[in-house]
């Protein structure tokens, strides 16, 4: 440790200040910067990553219908299935008072209509393939804060109730149409118009929800539906009735966002992250090709530790941390088209055991966030996320326990999406992190 104060007492001889410097996160003013006092910029402190794996994230409630499934280069096979259960404005067939009025009408068919809202991540030129499922389980929570998570999981029926084979077009204002079994639309048709169903408990008595799953022979994209304008659509009409009748629906939707969840999953067998430990652990970047992985919906994080940041107060008697930027680069060829990245990186505060306090504060108290740059460079060395951490470390600097906090990475939308990211660590032959220290000695 007597070597590495050395040094740092030795950059502080070679550089000073004297007028005011903006730092960015905070102002360095006059009164700090006399002739004896020196600013400097140190970037040789150690930074250690590592991958951590959340043991839930809550995704019902969250408005994506997510469905779909594909092999990761990286990460492995990821699947996501959707849950849900409907319900209805009205469980009778349209009449104007008259019982006998609904004598007349008959069945014509049931369908699926989901539409997109724009999210889709892996190949949308190749086909997806899923089916839907009848849940022969009530959709209510195992645990006592309502929510489901992306390892909750429902019992449904083996027998396909619908079937589509399509390729998405995600980005345009439309929707798709799964033609449902006509046996179980009849079954369903005959309910209401008996008065067999005539309220929700009794509708979800009979229909208890669905499941959307991919077929596992289809690996190539997941795509996101709007939970508020899917639905399923029952379609009748009047028996011998004219060719001018309009075609009568019940609409059976999600008005209960709560719900509706996605499970999913990811298979890491034969992959780098396959011997990532419990969420209490972590998976260090030394074992896993000096790399840090970062995915959405899964639960894979990437954790930021600075082991030696205490030793910043034997810098000087009286001095701080004014600034400090953490620059993040994404491994070459690890993003494409297929695996974009995303705009901004989430920053949480963490503990040893991973457990998040809450997010990334500045000096003001406002949340940090990971911003990226894609300024154009031959080599994408430009490419990064950067995040302002100077009031986080001057704050782990002071802290008089032995007590140290992480910082821990995660994409926007972790629980209603399945983006990835792959960081170099500080070992990284081409995409090194970077942290850039400001310290006044005063």
């Amino acid at each position: 440790m007597h070597k590495f104060i050395l040094i740092l007492l030795f950059v502080l001889t070679l550089f000073s200040c004297g007028t005011d410097t903006d730092t960015g996160e905070f102002t360095v003013g006059s009164d700090y910067l006399a002739l004896s006092n020196k600013v400097v910029l140190i970037d040789t402190a150690t930074v250690s990553m590592s991958t951590i794996n959340f043991d839930s994230l809550a995704t019902s409630s969250r408005g994506r219908i997510l469905i779909g499934n594909y092999d990761d280069p990286v990460f492995g096979k990821v699947k996501s299935d959707s849950y849900f259960q409907l319900s209805a404005d009205t469980y009778a067939l349209n009449s104007v008072g008259s019982d006998t009025e609904s004598i007349n009408y008959v069945f014509d068919s049931i369908s699926m209509i989901l539409k997109y809202d724009r999210y889709y991540y892996g190949d949308t030129t190749k086909v997806q393939t899923f089916n839907i499922y009848r849940l022969t389980q009530k959709v209510k929570p195992n645990k006592d804060d309502n929510n489901f998570y992306n390892n909750s999981t429902l019992t449904y029926s083996s027998e396909s109730l619908g079937t589509i084979s399509f390729k998405p077009r995600p980005r345009e204002k439309d929707s798709i149409n799964i033609q449902m079994d006509k046996v179980f639309g009849e079954a369903l048709f005959q309910k209401i118009k008996k008065r067999e169903v005539t309220d929700f408990d009794s509708f979800t008595e009979y229909l208890k929800g669905f499941v959307l799953v991919p077929e596992n022979s289809s690996s190539s994209n997941v795509i996101g539906f709007s939970v508020s304008t899917s639905k399923v659509r029952l379609y009748y009409s009047k028996y011998q009735a004219d060719n001018e009748a309009a075609s009568l629906i019940v609409d059976f939707s999600i008005l209960d966002t709560s719900k509706q969840f996605n499970s999913i999953s990811l298979d890491k067998t034969g992959t780098i992250l396959q011997n990532l430990p419990a969420s209490t652990s972590r998976l260090s970047s030394l074992l896993t090709n000096n790399q840090g992985f970062i995915q959405s919906g899964t639960g894979v994080a990437c954790r930021i530790d600075f082991p030696n940041i205490k030793q910043f107060k034997n810098i000087s008697t009286n001095g701080a941390i004014v600034d400090a930027q953490l620059i993040l680069k994404p491994v070459n060829n690890s993003y494409s088209e297929k695996y974009p990245l995303a705009d901004s990186l989430t920053v949480y505060v963490g503990d040893n055991l991973n457990r998040i306090s809450g997010t990334l504060l500045n000096s003001a108290g406002a949340s940090v966030y990971g911003k990226l740059s894609q300024k154009s460079d031959e080599f994408n060395e430009n490419v990064g996320y950067s995040i302002s951490v100077g009031s986080f470390l001057q704050k782990e600097m002071l802290k008089q326990s032995d007590s140290r906090s992480s910082l821990i990475l995660t994409l926007p939308g972790i629980a209603q999406s399945v983006n990835r990211l792959v960081l170099g660590d500080q070992k990284h032959v081409n995409n090194k992190i970077q942290l850039k220290i400001y310290y006044i000695s005063y």
